[in-house]
């Protein structure tokens, strides 16, 4: 099977797009630019759907659901918020169809067009926010603390499944407060869930920090990011928080009376992560052979696969060991089909990214050991069927340290502090990986850097990449003065 999945090294989107239809992820739709997300693609994303939603609920959030579609009306009440999602926004002008006179299918009834356009929604903030205004009275009706999981649609031109899509699924809190602080604290916290959800869950090592003005949330007085850096050395941006300050409050007229029975507007944040993770996921950690998963993200931990086929006596020890690892919580699986070969089912759990595979046989019976196999390293040892739940429960484990650890190894190597135009230009177009150069903080330059290089800020870290102290400098392209450095890359 993974002699179906082009090499790395030959072709990189290739890559990806194979081992995303090879191991059952996506397939493409009808619908341009929109995917089919299949069963073991979804069950993935239903593990980080199910943990992040646990992490909201712990720091107090509630879900909700809004509608899908938004009047027009609503986006033309922030100016910025209009301006960063008109030219990806698709419109709804009819609300009926009627059979085509000339007997060729239906087609849109010229009767019922729409008064008001709906958009459907690039993201929620206007309809919520338009909402909140009923919900929101006073200071005893806050801090509100809402999300949701839904689609949202971004008209995208040139798309890729996960990274990219017109349709895709998300979350996205949005909260009111009745101070400032308040509200920057609960989009710092939100970006901190993010970035422990992402490291310690996905084994994927992250800088967290604030985008450039340029960069921000159309609507968003700051946005914090975590970025991660895939193994092309392209940067992912893999989660947004942002703080709203007052816009929307005053877009939408959503103010409270405080204690001293005062009117104030309400301060806002809102944050989401995506269908994006997917993607992150499969670039992250996969190799020429296919998918590769880390165990606490898995939906299937551990498979068992008879050799060369199930009997009487296999399958008894194997119901013994499976119980003992449900026990523990691990999710495992005895393939008992006798239809395919044993090296048919290797080949397949090794490309579907399974973090352990348990082979056993007449000989190992006789033993008393049994073959364990992990992705990750792709070895092999023999192991006493005594203790082996224990074993297995280690050795996942140890698995998810490792993928971490080879992955910030890697994000670290690739993070190159430079101080001149050349050695900015050697990291974006010959290393790869993040550039962390001084700028001279204006959006001119900001612009400029992409237009020669294709590379754009990432984000102004919160801590130095790689351990060390801030210093001023000058600018990598103008020679400006320059406070502090910022992370180029890349990106996706």
């Amino acid at each position: 099977m993974s002699k179906e999945i082009t090499a790395r090294a030959d072709d990189y989107s290739q890559w990806y797009l194979d081992i995303v239809a090879k191991a059952g992820l996506a397939s493409n739709s009808k619908v341009r630019g929109c995917m089919v997300i299949k069963p073991y693609g979804y069950a993935i994303w239903e593990k980080i759907k199910d943990d992040l939603d646990r992490r909201f609920k712990e720091t107090g959030h509630v879900n909700a659901y809004f509608p899908l579609l938004i009047p027009k009306s609503f986006l033309s009440k922030e100016a910025d918020h209009v301006d960063g999602f008109a030219k990806e926004c698709a419109v709804v002008t009819h609300h009926r169809l009627m059979n085509d006179p000339n007997g060729k299918g239906v087609v849109v009834d010229p009767s019922a067009k729409l008064e008001e356009e709906l958009i459907i929604r690039p993201t929620s903030e206007t309809i919520i926010w338009d909402t909140y205004r009923d919900w929101i009275q006073s200071y005893r009706d806050l801090p509100l603390l809402i999300n949701q999981w839904a689609n949202v649609v971004r008209w995208e031109l040139r798309t890729r499944p996960f990274l990219r899509t017109a349709e895709f699924l998300w979350q996205e809190g949005h909260t009111a407060h009745s101070t400032e602080q308040e509200a920057r604290d609960e989009s710092i916290q939100m970006l901190d869930v993010y970035a422990d959800f992402v490291e310690n869950i996905m084994a994927i090592p992250v800088y967290k920090g604030e985008k450039t003005d340029h960069e921000r949330f159309a609507g968003a007085e700051s946005t914090y990011t975590i970025e991660a850096l895939m193994q092309d050395g392209k940067a992912l941006q893999s989660g947004t928080s942002h703080f709203l300050g007052q816009n929307f409050a005053k877009a939408f007229d959503v103010t409270f009376l405080n204690e001293n029975n005062l009117k104030e507007y309400v301060w806002a944040t809102s944050w989401g992560v995506s269908t994006r993770l997917m993607g992150a996921l499969i670039m992250m950690h996969s190799d020429d052979q296919g998918l590769v998963l880390p165990p606490r993200l898995a939906p299937l931990q551990v498979v068992i696969i008879p050799v060369p086929k199930p009997n009487d006596e296999i399958d008894a020890v194997v119901a013994d060991i499976m119980q003992q690892l449900k026990a523990k919580g691990i999710s495992v699986k005895y393939d008992e089909d006798r239809k395919k070969r044993p090296g048919f089912k290797f080949a397949q759990y090794e490309l579907e990214g399974v973090p352990i595979r348990l082979a056993i046989g007449k000989r190992d019976l006789a033993n008393g050991v049994v073959e364990v196999a992990r992705r990750d390293t792709k070895e092999k040892n023999q192991t006493p069927l005594e203790g082996v739940a224990d074993y297995v429960e280690n050795l996942l484990e140890e698995i998810q340290q490792n993928l971490f650890g080879r992955a910030k190894t890697a994000q670290q190597e690739s993070t190159h502090i430079v101080d001149t135009w050349d050695e900015f230009v050697e990291v974006i177009e010959e290393k790869g990986g993040f550039a962390y150069a001084h700028w001279d903080g204006t959006t001119e330059t900001e612009l400029k850097i992409k237009e020669l290089t294709k590379a754009t800020s990432r984000c102004l870290p919160f801590d130095h990449p790689l351990g060390g102290e801030e210093t001023a400098g000058k600018c990598i392209l103008t020679g400006k003065p320059s406070s502090r450095r910022v992370l180029f890359a890349k990106a996706y």
